[in-house]
Parts: structure tokens; C-alpha cells; sequence
């Protein structure tokens, strides 16, 4: 196997140690600890340098409440002891961004997302390419991330975000606590999953 230039320790903090936490410790992540995450996976690429994912914060036990009112029932335990939770969506009007983060073609704005269908899908892709990064780099702050899908999509767009945000899924972060973690699930093989023509 290939040596790689990132250290291994990073290898597995990121990667092969990394998996999805059931449970977290007390211990809050704070404000500073959100900041140095997005400073690093502001860096994620997208189509355009469109830039599409939006985190809102669920940090109020007012707020949290309502959110693990609509997580399904396996995951509100978790939601609920989580120090922080993140909801990941896909801001559908980013195009108004784009002057300003694609300066040397502006006119991308009009040219390719005047169209409400074609921004939407192109959100979608985007910010989830974003989000794996978003995961990436709650582990390499030493946080355990745990995104979930299993929630009310329409009920979470109406109590947190809006018509211009698709929700893509939500994400406990914190310090692993007991028992953090199921057993690790196989993988596919590398000739299983890649073809060389």
C-alpha cells in the first residue's frame, strides 16, 4: 500500500478510527471550536465556487426541544443529549452570493442560475459535498459528528429555515461518550468499487 503524506494519526482520526457517535459527554463545543471547523472546510469545492451549504446552530434548549420533537424515534436520545447540533441545508438562492465569490465571472449569476430548477439542483449536489467536508472537519477539531437523515425533512424546513433552504440532514457534535459507537460495518473492496477502462 502507498505511503501517504498525511500523517497516519490523521489518517485514522479523520478516517479509519472516525465513525458515527450514538452518544456524547457534557462537555459543549463552543463557538471558537464552530469557527476553526467552517475556517477549514470553507476550502470544500463547488461548482462555480457556488458555496450552497448554510448550518443553522441548534443551541437553545428551547430550540432543541422542538427539533427532537421531529427526529425520528431512534435518534432523539441522541439529538437530545448532544451538546450541539448542527442542521445542514442548501440555500436554493446562493446565485446572489456568486458576484462576490466568483468575480471574474459575475455574470454566472444571470447566465446559469436565473432558473429556480437548475439552482435547486445544483444546491443540492453542492452543499452535500460541502456537508461530507462539514463532517470532516468536526473530526479533525477531535469531535465526533453524528449526521442523521432519519428526520421530518418538510416539518425541519418550515420550524428552522425557509422555502429558499433544503434541509440535508442533521448533525450531533460532540465528545464521544460511553459506548459512542455501534461496531464498524464492512466496506466495499477497492476492485468492487473501482474500474479502470
Amino acid at each position: 500500500m502507498a505511503e501517504l503524506p498525511l500523517h497516519p494519526a490523521a489518517q485514522d482520526l479523520l478516517f479509519r478510527e472516525a465513525r458515527t457517535a450514538n452518544t456524547f459527554t457534557a462537555e459543549p463545543v463552543t463557538e471558537e471550536q464552530v469557527q476553526a471547523v467552517y475556517d477549514l472546510v470553507k476550502y470544500a469545492p463547488t461548482a462555480y465556487n457556488q458555496s450552497p451549504l448554510r448550518v443553522v446552530l441548534v443551541r437553545s434548549a428551547e430550540a432543541r426541544g422542538r427539533l427532537v420533537d421531529l427526529m425520528d424515534a431512534g435518534n432523539r436520545p441522541k439529538t437530545e443529549a448532544a451538546p450541539l447540533v448542527a442542521i445542514l441545508a442548501a440555500d436554493n438562492e446562493f446565485h446572489e452570493e456568486l458576484p462576490s465569490l466568483l468575480p471574474h465571472f459575475p455574470q454566472a449569476k444571470d447566465l446559469l442560475f436565473a432558473d429556480r430548477t437548475v439552482r435547486e439542483e445544483s444546491a443540492l449536489l453542492n452543499a452535500t459535498l460541502q456537508a461530507a467536508y462539514f463532517i470532516l472537519g468536526v473530526r479533525a477539531a477531535g469531535l465526533a459528528a453524528g449526521p442523521m437523515t432519519g428526520f421530518d425533512f418538510p416539518a425541519v424546513q418550515k420550524e428552522f429555515l425557509d422555502d429558499d433552504h433544503t434541509p440535508l440532514m442533521v448533525v450531533n457534535m460532540g465528545r464521544p461518550g460511553p459506548d459512542a459507537w455501534y461496531p464498524r460495518s464492512p466496506r466495499l473492496a477497492y476492485d468492487q468499487v473501482v474500474t479502470t477502462v
